[in-house]
């Protein structure tokens, strides 16, 4: 089953008027023929006046075989491939028909109309100067006048655009071959030029869009997907160069700058998915290395750059290798300000750091560019959290530790601090007391950090010591002595025990 284009279905809507005009033609020409190729035509009109292609198509190759000197089996196959959208193999089967029979003027006006959408446009007014000389119909002869008139018009404008791109005036190069692509739209040199000119102007999705297309209009054009290639290259996109560089080599394995270009792109592409699948595995310091190789690799692309970099920032944060994080993500929102993943790296770097403020501003600022990301609205509240619990008791600040540290630490920072304060070193009433309230707090500091479920609830703005924080109260539970905490008691039963041991 064949889809058929709008074209196509254009070009079906002649296909009546054509038959009759060729069985017109034909009548008492070619009346001896062989009663097979005779069949194939008839049959081939007969699908192709049902719309079927494909089984047309074959009873018209049939018909060729049969009798190569058929000038209407070549014209009916050449309707089929203008029907199918394959303009270039109805080329070579007009100029057949036209070698077999000079005087088909319909042939060669159809072929005029090829040529001229392929941009040849020299041998497209030739056809039309040859059907005004060769006594058409007043409907062939007011086409050809037309279409001879705007050949001459889109000759005026190659001229012109070509004068634009030499003096590098690339906006009115593009301004002219808009126009002329309009209509020589299988045109692929015009494509190229326009390319090009979108090159010049770093409008380089259009430049993409015209060489994907003249990749396709040209065969073996190694050209076009070169120039894709180092595009994408430039863009930091090394997937779709590595692709476009590989179809280069399909056509010409030897072809050097996209040799060339294939082992630089290769060797980058390897290192950036080792890099991310390190990232896979949670290896976030080793992913981070990764990327600086990858910098070294490339250093002239900023593209690259500035990807490696974003890459460096969201691994570092993920690392806990705050500051280096902090530097890194602000070297990426230098080049890249609105970079929506960098602004929420650094932002959780930030949180590491009890940088709120900056958190919150960063958080801010990628909800801006992307309203809709959950991790955005959810960094954003927990960092409001955060800054009003700092406000409070912060456990980190009472053990003098990172919101990073690791267990050890803690537990190191808690015995030291215990040591220091417990209250049977203070002889002095006041200083015992305050020595008590000092001591409640380093012991609830270290039982909320070295408890992974409460550490977490702290971590996100929930304070498991403090009943109201629990329920979503919002102001602190002022302690006044040992009591106050729901039988809390460091030194004796309880939910809590310590043993101290300052030797």
């Amino acid at each position: 089953m064949v889809t058929i284009s709008p074209v196509a279905h254009k070009l079906l809507n002649y296909v009546p008027f054509l038959l009759v005009l060729i069985d017109l033609r034909y009548d008492g020409v070619n009346g001896g023929k062989d009663g097979g190729v005779e069949n194939h035509l008839e049959m081939g009109k007969k699908l192709l006046a049902a719309g079927q292609l494909a089984d047309a198509l074959s009873h018209f190759h049939a018909a060729v075989d049969g009798d190569p000197k058929n000038y209407l089996a070549y014209y009916r196959r050449a309707t089929v491939y203008l029907a199918m959208g394959k303009s270039k193999s109805a080329l070579p089967d007009l100029s057949k028909v036209i070698e077999l029979k000079p005087d088909f003027t319909s042939a060669r006006l159809q072929r005029g109309n090829l040529l001229l959408k392929h941009g040849k446009l020299d041998e497209a007014e030739s056809d039309f100067k040859k059907v005004l000389k060769s006594n058409p119909s007043s409907r062939e002869e007011q086409e050809a006048q037309s279409q001879l008139k705007k050949s001459d018009e889109l000759q005026r404008l190659v001229g012109q655009a070509q004068s634009d791109f030499s003096r590098r005036d690339y906006g009115s190069a593009v301004s002219h071959l808009d126009i002329i692509i309009d209509t020589c739209v299988w045109d692929a040199d015009s494509r190229e030029m326009r390319a090009e000119c979108f090159i010049q102007l770093s409008e380089m999705g259009k430049a993409i869009s015209d060489l994907k297309a003249a990749s396709k209009l040209k065969s073996d054009n190694t050209q076009a997907f070169y120039k894709l290639s180092t595009i994408y290259y430039n863009l930091g996109d090394h997937e779709m160069s590595l692709n476009e560089v590989r179809e280069c080599l399909k056509l010409d394995p030897d072809h050097k700058l996209c040799f060339s270009h294939y082992k630089q792109v290769k060797k980058l592409n390897k290192q950036i998915q080792a890099a991310e699948e390190l990232i896979q595995q949670q290896m976030y310091s080793d992913a981070a290395s990764k990327y600086e190789s990858v910098m070294k690799t490339e250093p002239n692309v900023l593209q690259f750059i500035v990807n490696a970099k974003e890459r460096m920032c969201h691994c570092l944060s993920k690392d806990q290798q705050t500051a280096k994080a902090i530097s890194v993500c602000s070297e990426v929102l230098k080049a890249d300000p609105q970079n929506v993943n960098a602004l929420k790296d650094r932002a959780e770097a930030y949180l590491q750091d009890d940088q709120y403020e900056e958190a919150i501003k960063d958080f801010e600022s990628a909800k801006e560019h992307s309203e809709n990301d959950r991790q955005i609205k959810e960094g954003l509240e927990r960092a409001q959290r955060l800054r009003k619990q700092s406000q409070k008791r912060d456990y980190y600040k009472i053990l003098g530790v990172k919101r990073t540290a690791q267990k050890k630490e803690i537990l190191k920072a808690y015995r030291k601090l215990a040591q220091q304060w417990h209250p049977d070193n203070f002889q002095d009433a006041e200083e015992k007391k305050k020595a008590e309230k000092k001591f409640i707090d380093i012991a609830q500091a270290k039982e909320v950090l070295t408890d992974p479920e409460m550490r977490s609830k702290f971590d996100q703005g929930e304070d498991p010591m403090d009943p109201e924080s629990q329920q979503g109260g919002g102001h602190h539970h002022h302690h006044g002595g040992w009591q106050n905490f729901q039988g809390f008691n460091p030194f004796g039963s309880g939910p809590f025990n310590f043993k101290f041991n300052f030797n």
